[in-house]
C-alpha cells in the first residue's frame, strides 16, 4: 500500500513526517520506523514524527528515533512538526501542542519557528562536565579541538559509560566563540551518531554556559553543523524558565512510499 510522507529539516536535523490524524500508522512497528529512517533502504532521517489530533490543544507530537523506538523530546523535531502543521493549515501563526514531556507553545515570526521548551529547575555540575534535562538528558563538556576530534568514538563512549549506562544520554561538545556564542557538536542516542543539529542539545548548552558563568546573557547563539540557532531564557530562583528554542524549519520534499 502506498503512503504519503513529508521530509522536513531544522538546521540539518531531518525528520520523516506522517500525518496520522486518522490513526492509520502502526506505531508499534519498530522495524518499519527504522527502515523509513534508513538513508539507504528508506527515506532517510534522524527520526520520524507523527502529527496527531489532541482533544484540548492544536495537535499531539509523537517522536521516534531513527532506531525505531519512541523517544524523549526533540526540540528541532517540535519546530519542524509545528511548521508541518502550519503548512497543512492545521494552525496559523501560533499554537499549543503536547509532546512526551508535556505541553509546548510555538510562535512563527520572520521565517523562524520559536518553540517554548520545558523549564529546567536543576543543573548538575561535575568535575569535567555538566548534566541537565531539557526534555531529553544531555551531557555537556568543552572540546577545544571541536573541528577535528573523533566525535563518534568519544560520544559513544560517554553515552554508554558511567554514570549513564543502558539508559544513555545525548552528548554535547562545546567551544566558546564569543561572550554569547558557542559552537556545538552533538552525539545523539537513538541515532547513535552525530547529527547536524540537536534542539534540546543546544538548549542544554545555552543553559549550561550561563550556569557555569561562561556567558552572562540570557540570549545565546549556537553554531551547529547545520546552521545557527538561538536560545533565550529567564534565570530565577526556580532555575531556568521561559526557555525558547528559535531557528528555521523547512519542508525538503513530499513523496510516496510503500510499506
Amino acid at each position: 500500500m502506498t503512503h504519503t510522507f513529508y521530509k522536513y529539516q531544522g538546521t540539518g536535523n531531518d525528520f520523516v513526517m506522517i500525518d496520522n490524524r486518522q490513526n492509520t500508522f502502526d506505531k508499534g512497528d519498530t522495524a518499519l520506523i527504522n527502515r523509513l529512517c534508513d538513508r539507504r533502504f528508506g527515506i532517510g532521517a534522524d527520526g520520524l514524527i507523527l502529527l496527531e489530533n489532541h482533544p484540548d490543544v492544536d495537535f499531539r507530537m509523537v517522536y521516534y528515533n531513527a532506531d525505531g523506538n519512541e523517544s524523549t523530546m526533540c526540540g528541532n523535531g517540535g519546530r519542524c512538526l509545528s511548521q508541518f502543521a502550519k503548512d497543512l493549515n492545521v494552525i496559523d501563526t501560533k499554537a499549543s501542542f503536547e509532546a512526551i514531556d508535556g505541553m509546548h507553545h510555538v510562535v512563527f515570526e520572520d521565517d523562524l519557528v520559536q518553540l517554548q521548551m520545558q523549564d529546567v529547575p536543576t543543573v548538575e555540575k561535575h568535575e569535567s562536565y555538566v548534566f541537565l534535562n531539557t526534555g531529553s538528558p544531555h551531557h555537556v563538556q568543552f572540546e577545544d579541538n571541536i573541528d577535528t576530534f573523533d566525535i563518534k568514538t568519544l560520544g559513544r563512549t560517554i553515552r554508554n559509560g558511567a554514570p549513564y549506562y543502558n539508559e544513555g544520554t545525548n552528548v554535547n561538545f562545546v567551544k566558546k566563540i564569543s561572550a554569547n556564542e558557542f559552537e556545538v557538536r552533538t552525539y545523539e542516542r537513538g541515532v547513535e551518531d552525530e547529527t547536524l543539529s540537536c534542539g534540546t542539545g543546544v538548549t542544554a548548552v545555552a543553559i549550561a554556559m550561563n550556569y557555569l558563568g561562561e556567558t552572562a546573557d540570557n540570549t545565546v547563539h549556537l553554531k551547529v553543523q547545520g546552521g545557527q540557532l538561538k536560545v533565550t531564557f529567564t534565570k530565577s530562583e526556580a532555575g531556568y524558565t521561559d526557555v525558547w528554542l528559535i531557528g528555521p524549519a523547512k519542508q525538503v520534499f513530499k513523496g510516496e512510499i510503500e510499506w
